[in-house]
């Protein structure tokens, strides 16, 4: 039976050489982790980035967090009551000021505009209707929230003759100074002017459909429009006829017919055509507003008056695809599309 001769100095050393390797191994990789987590704490450490904050004092609220936002900051919102409605959602103030560097992630403290405090009715009475339908738009303008204003006009409204101007407010309730805590409703009684009262007609003759539309709007007379092919001598797409005649005296529930002549056909998507619908006879004119959505995106307003019903006539000239939307004290009662151009429609069918 053989015997296996073992070096012992040679096991020794060669156990002694591998961990001397090991141990250094173990070593380097402690001091490795030990730099990596160093690095990490010193990064923590040296925080955010820094910003300079943006000067938007006097911005609408969503402009200003916009602003906020590209800075990666972040407002802290403080409401208040100003002596005036105009400056409602408006920044009046900010904390840091404009040009402070900051980190960051920083707060911004934003003092923002409600306007002016109301809490009572004010007295309408005397005044035009025209007037407080402004005034009321202007003071509950929307600041972006879903709460409804404080105070809104009854429709329709309540008219009746009486010996003050047209348009004149002669009843109000709630009564001026009536406490106001929540949203109220504000019933106004209307002034037609006296039963047999007259006013001087415009001269209409020569205007474009445009700034003959605004010019009712402003005179408040009941209207009718037709179409007819230019005669010679005529200017195309103006009015040339109109009865009564201008300059008359009228009643002021005198329906008053336009004649415009049709324009020369062109061969581009501009429409010219008559807008008709049929509304139903009310006892005293109530809001009525024509709109067009063009095909761009933009609305534009084509009508806005008193209407008391019955065949309405509106001309137009807009591009091909404008939707015509009609609303009845801001409700929409009827929309259309303009599709087809003058030229494949006789004067009958406009």
């Amino acid at each position: 039976m053989g015997f296996i001769n073992l070096d012992l100095d040679a096991i020794e050393g060669y156990v002694a050489n591998h961990l001397k390797l090991f141990i250094s191994m173990v070593v380097g990789l402690v001091v490795f982790v030990g730099i990596i987590a160093l690095s990490v704490f010193f990064i923590v450490v040296r925080g955010a980035e820094q910003t300079m904050v943006p000067d938007v004092q006097g911005m609408e609220l969503t402009n200003a967090l916009l602003e906020l936002q590209v800075k990666e900051l972040y407002p802290r919102i403080q409401l208040r009551y100003t002596q005036t409605s105009a400056d409602k959602g408006l920044i009046l103030e900010q904390n840091p000021m404009p040009g402070t560097i900051v980190k960051a992630g920083r707060r911004i403290r934003l003092v923002v505009s409600q306007g002016a405090l109301v809490n009572t009715v004010e007295n309408y009475l005397g005044l035009n209707i025209d007037e407080v339908r402004m005034d009321l738009q202007t003071l509950f303008a929307s600041d972006g929230t879903i709460a409804p204003p404080l105070l809104t006009l009854k429709e329709p409204l309540m008219y009746i003759n009486s010996p003050e101007p047209p348009g004149t407010i002669l009843q109000q309730k709630p009564e001026p100074g009536a406490g106001i805590s929540s949203p109220t409703v504000l019933e106004l009684v209307v002034s037609l002017g006296p039963e047999d009262s007259l006013i001087r007609l415009p001269d209409f003759i020569g205007l474009s459909p445009e700034d003959a539309l605004e010019l009712i709007g402003v005179s408040g007379i009941d209207f009718l429009f037709t179409l007819r092919a230019a005669n010679e001598g005529d200017t195309p797409g103006t009015v040339v006829s109109q009865v009564p005649a201008g300059n008359s005296m009228i009643a002021v529930d005198t329906r008053v017919r336009f004649t415009i002549a049709a324009p020369a056909l062109s061969s581009g998507n501009t429409v010219f055509g008559l807008l008709r619908y049929e509304m139903a006879k009310t006892p005293y004119p109530m809001s009525l507003r024509l709109d067009a959505q063009l095909p761009s995106g933009d609305r534009r307003r084509l009508l806005a008056a008193e209407y008391s019903g019955g065949e309405l006539t509106v001309p137009y000239e807009l591009p091909l695809g404008t939707v015509l939307i009609l609303s009845m004290h801001n409700i929409e009662i009827y929309r259309e599309t303009v599709i087809r151009p003058v030229e494949t429609l006789s004067l009958d069918q406009l």
